[in-house]
């Protein structure tokens, strides 16, 4: 029997990163769908807690998820741009964001072609990999659409003409996740239960072995 989760994931958060590409070959391997939950970064959802809470909990995460990345052997920079423009030294989140709503944008429309977790991963990486500089410009989105099976000009028109309605999907998703009984990313969710951060993969395989989950070749 074929199993469901849902990858509650935000193209900024780099601890998504640090997660999407490993569901994703779980899915490949095991016999599995994982839905792909895009939903808005808090910066951008709910400016204000940004201002309000610790100011070190953003030190902690630039150390912490580059000290992730490294253990794990996975590349990793802090993107450039941001996807959220944002003073990192204030906090203060700019009125125009040319950035993280096309992205969402996009990651929806993926995930309504069933290739949701492709697309995230492919683009993820071109984020925060480090390899590129101004991953928003050329052909570095369109290739990491391409290698998800998908075409960014056609997901580019979608975004354009539906983007209320692909607005509305993210904030469903958000609602979801709210009813899931948590709040950041990445959460993966199944049966119901949510699985917060990308230490708890494991955590979150061994529940679905105990459902039943087997190896795709089984």
């Amino acid at each position: 029997m074929t199993l469901h989760a849902d990858l509650f994931f935000s193209f900024r958060s780099p601890y998504s990163y640090l997660a999407v590409g490993r569901y994703r070959a779980m899915a490949a391997e095991y016999d599995l769908t994982i839905g792909l939950r895009t939903v808005l970064p808090i910066a951008i959802r709910d400016p204000s807690i940004l201002f309000t809470g610790n100011p070190a909990a953003g030190r902690y995460i630039f150390i912490d998820a580059a000290r992730s990345a490294q253990m794990m052997g996975v590349p990793y920079r802090w993107p450039r741009p941001d996807p959220v423009v944002q003073n990192l030294a204030t906090r203060e989140i700019a009125a125009e964001q040319p950035h993280i709503h096309r992205l969402c944008r996009l990651g929806q429309a993926a995930e309504q072609r069933g290739k949701g977790l492709a697309f995230a991963d492919e683009v993820a990486r071109v984020i925060w990999s480090g390899t590129v500089d101004n991953w928003h410009e050329g052909d570095h989105l369109a290739e990491a659409a391409a290698r998800a099976g998908l075409d960014l000009t056609e997901l580019d028109a979608e975004a354009i003409a539906d983007a209320d309605a692909l607005d509305a999907a993210i904030a469903a998703n958000q609602a979801a996740l709210d009813a899931a009984g948590h709040w950041g990313v990445p959460t993966l969710v199944f049966e119901g239960e949510p699985f917060f951060g990308q230490d708890r993969i494991e955590m979150a395989q061994w529940r679905m072995e105990q459902k039943g989950l087997v190896r795709r070749d089984t």
